[in-house]
């Protein structure tokens, strides 16, 4: 298992595509039609072969617009994990008693939602690709129009609860994958690419992402373009949509 994608909602999509095109210097994002079922708009922006998205409501009563409204903002929404046996994995989440809110099965990607009250903290997505270093969500021709001159890599996701070891077992179980210790977090769960990192937030809000680790040939100079921008940094990171990006060197 890897992490491949995470998902930011947003009520101003270009805006936040905008940021971030300046900012991460990404690579063209893809707009995927089909994505219009769901009654969204969005944009899938290739860093490296991993996958930062944004998606903004286009019709009232979505599912992601009701997250924007309970959240009063915008803010993390989905999890992509890359898997190898989804059939493995629905078996393992029907015994485990998670629901499965959408799926489906293409000629070269097949996919399942898992139901985020069941999961918590984020939708949870597991997909197989087929070919695996194919993402059909990226567009076609995603390689020719990805960069890795400013950022090179999504390789962590962060998520905030009142109690995160208690989620980060959830989640081990879901993907069955164990927890290990992190310095910078209550716990974590090690993919085979990128690591899933819970840690402790406020009692009175829901869980959620708080933070995306990307890796960028220079954090120095992405800083700098945040700032430009009139985006809020701090340390080694800059927040977007609100969520943190923290920087780390390639």
């Amino acid at each position: 298992m890897r992490l491949r994608q995470v998902a930011l909602a947003a009520h101003d999509l270009d805006r936040v595509c905008d940021d971030l095109a300046e900012v991460l210097a990404p690579g063209t994002p893809f707009a995927d039609p089909g994505i219009a079922v769901f009654g969204l708009r969005n944009a899938v922006f290739p860093v490296g072969d991993t996958f930062l998205e944004v998606v903004s409501p286009a019709q009232p009563n979505t599912a992601a617009g009701r997250f924007l409204e309970r959240r009063g903002g915008d803010g993390g929404y989905m999890v992509i994990v890359q898997s190898s046996d989804l059939a493995r994995d629905r078996r393992r989440v029907e015994d485990l008693g998670v629901r499965v809110v959408w799926e489906t099965q293409l000629s070269d990607i097949a996919t399942i939602h898992l139901h985020p009250h069941d999961v918590g903290g984020a939708i949870l997505s597991l997909d197989v690709a087929d070919p695996p270093a194919s993402w059909r969500w990226a567009g076609p021709d995603w390689e020719s129009r990805s960069r890795r001159d400013v950022t090179t890599a999504l390789v962590g996701v962060e998520i905030r609860a009142a109690d995160p070891v208690a989620l980060a077992e959830r989640w081990s179980r879901v993907l069955d994958r164990p927890t290990a210790s992190d310095a910078t977090a209550a716990s974590a769960i090690p993919l085979d690419a990128g690591t899933l990192r819970f840690v402790a937030g406020n009692a009175s809000e829901a869980p959620g992402i708080s933070a995306i680790d990307l890796v960028a040939v220079d954090p120095t100079a992405v800083l700098a373009a945040a700032e430009h921008r009139g985006l809020a940094v701090g340390g080694d990171a800059f927040a977007i949509a609100g969520t943190c990006i923290r920087l780390s060197a390639a």
